[in-house]
């Protein structure tokens, strides 16, 4: 604050605003805090306009009647058609903000010439000449919204009254003058930093006169000065404040963005806003401000996770897009209502094979599940534990991010080793169908948001095509699947001493390396049949490999020696996600050739091996 006369201040705004960092800001405190004056750098005056507003279409009185009259969308849009049905205003469902040229516009000035609010006003403008309307927008539909008849208080009253006044005074503003004022802008110097001071003196107030919500605020009237004046500091103050989240929506704002968006007409964005109002997605708070709901916040999220476009408003002003071609004559109305036909056709079948994922989310958030699921493993976005719930669809939850995953079922899932996915950070799980059946581990957020484009919804690592992760399918997987077209075999590295490998498509299982202390999938791959080779160490006294050996690395399906340590097996319990279907191949240690015909007896492991063999060869 700088002090130009002894009885009053005047406060400066500092030119660089702000930083963040206080460190910073005490050291530019220090710099100027000793300073005793401030010194006048540059004195600017220059005049300015404030414009009247454009005629009145729709979305502007739907905004202003929430905004400032405290009236809903559709209660607003209720008054209005019956001002119009009583001859009071003009038709009040119209995008246009442009009169036309043969409008009468000083016979509805007249009308309003004996109202004792704005009686005064009108008759100036009548003696002095009115100003013609800004050119706005013309949609070809109807005139902007305009009062046809005089009205009183008593005539309408309450809110009917309140909607009138407000329409009329604005057209009485359409055909006023610019508001205009002279900005006065003071720089000043303390020290070495920069200092700045605005006043604004109202010359002609023009249109505020009659809407005086948008008047000039009045404001302190700056000093006469020059450059050079210096005038004595009173104080500096460092302010430290903190930036705050945005606020919930008010319904003007909610109006304007879907204005913006192109989500529906003048005609139907107050049934859209109240819909949601009476379907309990949003209740209306006090300023008129619009707070989710439970319900809404989870219908919300479900749209996101089935199709996100039928929350978005890409696919609504597509339409609407489509509808204002047909108007103007651009495309074929037949066309276009059959193709958008089939759009929402194929959405809503999808939508109702994917419904499950709502259901998932509106139990965890409706009913008790979430309370009863057990802490599991960390969610890799805040790092807490999520909630196992075994309910069906069994699922895991992240209360504190209110997100929930899906998982494989009919099987058991349990915690993996408190690994990692390198990817997102969340801890794997291990699914498994029972000791007869197959196991793999998965990352909870990969299984439902594919990390890879070859890669779809509900696949494990078994099936992740991470180049260098110790669980995926390019570091595990061994051979192509000896009865499924797309699968491949994938060790299991979770099933010794029992060693196992499982197609990551079927339920065929191949049991390997009894009592092994150690498998691995080698980097080196079969020169007969691509496979990878496999490093299989067993402890000395349990080994089978000839000669006493514990160490051997070969082809699962083309080494003699591992001919009789491999056993193929069904798996006793199929999980559903595995898909025999026709994707693209992927994956490494694929086998060449074709299948032979007939099935492998899994109880002769010669017999089964030389088949292999044949097979891979």
């Amino acid at each position: 604050q700088v002090n130009p006369e002894k009885e009053s201040s005047l406060t400066l705004d500092w030119d660089r605003v702000r930083v963040f960092d206080r460190e910073i800001a005490q050291m530019f405190l220090n710099l100027i805090k000793t300073a005793k004056e401030a010194k006048v750098e540059s004195v600017s005056k220059k005049e300015k306009v404030k414009q009247r507003p454009l005629a009145l279409n729709t979305v502007e009185m739907l905004r202003v009647a929430s905004a400032a009259l405290g009236m809903g969308p559709q209660h607003a849009m209720q008054i209005a058609e019956r001002l119009y049905t009583q001859g009071y205003i003009s038709y009040p469902r119209t995008e246009t903000t442009h009169y036309p040229e043969n409008f009468d516009l000083k016979g509805c000035l007249r009308q309003q010439a004996n109202n004792p609010y704005w009686a005064e006003t009108v008759k100036a403008l009548l003696s002095e000449g009115i100003n013609r309307p800004r050119k706005g927008h013309d949609a070809g539909d109807h005139p902007p919204i305009t009062p046809m008849r005089a009205a009183t208080e008593a005539e309408l009253g309450g809110d009917g009254w309140r909607l009138y006044e407000y329409i009329t005074r604005h057209f009485i503003a359409t055909v006023s003058a610019d508001c205009k004022y002279l900005q006065t802008t003071i720089a000043f110097s303390i020290g070495p930093e920069r200092f700045t001071c605005v006043g604004k003196v109202v010359t002609s107030p023009g249109f505020t006169e009659i809407m005086p919500w948008h008047s000039i605020p009045l404001e302190e009237s700056l000093p006469h000065c020059e450059k050079g004046d210096l005038f004595p500091v009173g104080e500096i103050k460092l302010l430290e404040k903190q930036t705050s989240p945005p606020d919930y929506l008010t319904e003007a704002e909610l109006i304007t963005l879907m204005e913006k968006h192109g989500i529906g007409t003048d005609a139907s964005i107050p049934v859209h806003i109240n819909n949601i109002c009476q379907r309990n997605y949003v209740t209306v708070e006090s300023g008129r401000r619009l707070k989710p709901t439970n319900l809404g916040i989870v219908l919300v999220h479900g749209y996101y996770k089935i199709d996100a476009e039928l929350v978005l408003p890409t696919i609504r002003s597509a339409v609407e897009k489509q509808l204002n071609l047909i108007a103007l004559g651009k495309a074929n109305y037949h066309q276009v209502l059959e193709h958008t036909l089939d759009i929402f056709k194929r959405k809503f079948h999808y939508f109702v094979d994917s419904i499950a994922g709502m259901d998932e989310l509106m139990e965890v958030s409706f009913s008790p599940l979430a309370a009863t699921g057990k802490p599991l493993s960390r969610c890799g976005k805040c790092h807490r534990f999520m909630k196992y719930i075994q309910a069906k669809p069994s699922r895991l939850h992240c209360s504190h991010c209110d997100d929930t995953y899906s998982l494989p079922q009919n099987g058991t899932i349990k915690l993996y080793k408190e690994l990692r996915c390198p990817l997102d950070d969340f801890e794997l799980v291990l699914w498994s169908s029972g000791s007869r059946g197959k196991s793999y581990p998965l990352c909870p957020y990969c299984y439902n948001h594919p990390p890879f484009r070859d890669m779809k919804k509900g696949m494990g690592c078994n099936e992740c095509t991470h180049p260098t992760c110790q669980h995926s399918l390019s570091m595990l997987g061994i051979g192509q699947c000896v009865e499924c077209e797309n699968g491949v075999l994938v060790l299991d590295s979770t099933s010794g001493p029992k060693w196992k490998m499982a197609c990551n498509k079927c339920n065929v299982i191949v049991h390997f390396f009894e009592n092994a202390h150690k498998v691995r999938v080698s980097a080196e791959t079969c020169d007969l049949c691509d496979a990878a080779l496999v490093d299989v160490d067993f402890n000395k006294a349990k080994s089978p490999l000839p000669g006493d050996e514990t160490q051997h690395s070969g082809c699962v399906f083309c080494d003699p020696v591992f001919q009789d340590l491999v056993e193929l097996k069904h798996a006793a319990m199929r999980h559903p996600m595995h898909r025999g279907g026709q994707g693209k191949r992927q994956g490494r240690g694929r086998g060449k050739g074709r299948r032979p015909g007939g099935r492998l007896n899994p109880k002769k492991p010669k017999d089964k091996m030389a088949a292999l063999a044949a097979y891979f060869v």
